[in-house]
C-alpha cells in the first residue's frame, strides 16, 4: 500500500515561511503526479498545488500563486511545498496526495493516495 508521510508544519507568524515535505514509499515515485491540498477548520478540502512527473508542469490555486512553490526530488521520493509570506488564512491541515494517472491534477477525487496531514498555523 502506498504510504505518504508529511512533515514540516508548525506555528509561525504572518509573513514567515515554512517548507513542507512529503516522503512517499511503496510506489515508483517518478510515475506519480503529486499534489498538495489543505483543509481549514470547518471547511472542505481545497486544492493548493500540483506537479507532474518530470517537474515540467506546476499549477497553483490562485490564493497561493506567487507565494507557494511545489517541487519534487524523484531520487528522494519526496515532494515539497515551499510556503512564503504566510497569512492567517493559510492556517489548515496540509495533505500531500499521489495519483498514478493524469498529467497534473487539481481535483481531490483524482488522487487515490493521501497522507495523514501536517498542521500549519499562522498567527497574525
Amino acid at each position: 500500500q502506498v504510504q505518504l508521510d508529511e512533515s514540516g508544519g508548525g506555528l509561525v507568524q504572518a509573513g514567515d515561511s515554512l517548507r513542507l515535505s512529503c516522503i512517499a514509499s511503496r510506489l515508483t515515485f517518478s510515475n506519480y503526479v503529486m499534489g498538495w491540498f489543505r483543509q481549514a477548520p470547518g471547511k472542505g478540502r481545497d486544492f493548493v498545488a500540483t506537479i507532474n512527473r518530470s517537474s515540467s508542469i506546476t499549477y497553483y490555486a490562485d490564493s497561493v500563486k506567487g507565494r507557494f512553490t511545489i517541487s519534487r526530488d524523484n531520487a528522494k521520493n519526496t515532494v515539497y511545498l515551499q510556503m512564503n509570506s504566510l497569512k492567517p488564512g493559510d492556517t489548515a491541515v496540509y495533505y500531500c496526495a499521489a495519483a498514478r494517472y493524469g498529467s497534473y491534477n487539481v481535483k481531490g477525487d483524482d488522487y487515490p493516495y493521501w497522507g495523514q496531514g501536517t498542521q500549519v498555523t499562522v498567527s497574525s
